[in-house]
């Protein structure tokens, strides 16, 4: 699919401002901006003002400001804490065709709780979400940890979670989504998940230029509302040639709002770079160029919608929205 093309999907289902502006906004060559005044270069190769006794460094006596990053290693996934928008910077899960056949965990077990490892003044609280109109969005998905109870319980953690748009979104395409994640175990022995929370810039018709406004729940203000999500997929030993080194890679930018089950899950397939440009992160630069593979060029990259009354599973071009199903977040 070509950048044109991708991003003509992505603006006519309301994803493309941002990642357009991601896409053809071209970086800049650095800049060298000389000192007005004289400095000196030490024996070790530091460069410091010429004698006006300046040391930033000094101000760390007190304590180093941050940003603090909360990792948290839990049973079924890693996640990253950003506390200034109280939502994982990304999570990380690993599923596999055992991981998946395991039946050992029940939802109705699990209940959503708060990171108490993370500083209270930093920390998402339960009541941040009530009545806020939206759901408490996991990002690792409690059917992907079935294999253990404490695994499912830990993805109710709210440093796993994000608010999202229930009807149309996280109760439907992005339940959907997630479970053509775990569908890929049937063809992958194994299969690593990124997930995370997107503020995209918008062009303002009022004044056509790009800004980044987004909606904060909480009492105080302080859980940001992404504008779109993103996952990023990578499958590994292809069940027919498990010992085949390459991998085989997508990634999607979904927008945080109903989109309808006959969208054809490619519209929202973006490069890689874009991502990392969005997101601020850097994803594969281990792995050569020639061992990544285009996932969907080997496989079909479509959502099914599971027909929860009669337990089908029929392609989504056969069938409406769905209403959502009981006690989803």
């Amino acid at each position: 699919m070509s950048s044109r093309i991708l991003l003509s999907g992505l603006v006519g289902l309301g994803a493309g401002t941002g990642l357009t502006y991601l896409l053809l906004n071209k970086r800049s060559p650095g800049q060298v901006i000389e000192s007005p005044y004289p400095i000196t270069q030490k024996s070790n190769g530091k460069i410091q003002p010429h004698s006006f006794k300046v040391d930033p460094s000094g101000f760390f006596k007190y304590g180093f400001p941050g940003p603090i990053h909360d990792l948290q290693t839990r049973e079924e996934f890693i996640s990253c804490y950003n506390r200034q928008t109280q939502n994982p910077y990304w999570v990380l899960e690993h599923i596999t065709p055992e991981s998946m056949a395991a039946r050992i965990a029940d939802r109705k077990n699990s209940f959503f709780r708060e990171d108490e490892v993370i500083p209270e003044k930093f920390r998402g609280k339960l009541s941040d979400y009530f009545r806020s109109g939206y759901d408490r969005g996991h990002q690792a998905p409690a059917a992907d940890a079935k294999f253990s109870q404490q695994a499912m319980n830990d993805t109710f953690y709210l440093c796993n979670i994000c608010p999202q748009v229930g009807g149309g979104f996280n109760r439907d395409y992005w339940a959907h989504l997630e479970y053509f994640c775990r569908g890929l175990t049937k063809k992958y022995q194994s299969v690593r998940i990124v997930t995370g929370p997107l503020y995209l810039p918008k062009k303002d018709p009022a004044d056509n230029k790009f800004k980044i406004t987004y909606e904060v729940i909480g009492n105080p203000p302080s859980i940001a509302v992404p504008t779109h999500f993103f996952k990023l997929i990578v499958a590994e030993s292809p069940t027919n040639n498990p010992t085949r080194e390459d991998i085989a890679v997508a990634a999607f930018v979904l927008p945080n709002e109903p989109i309808s089950n006959e969208t054809k899950l490619t519209d929202f397939e973006v490069p890689v770079d874009a991502l990392e440009r969005s997101t601020g992160l850097e994803f594969l630069q281990k792995v050569p160029l020639l061992k990544k593979k285009a996932l969907c060029k080997e496989v079909n990259c479509q959502i099914v919608v599971r027909d929860f009354s009669n337990a089908a599973i029929k392609p989504s071009k056969d069938l409406k929205l769905l209403p959502p199903p009981k006690n989803a977040d």
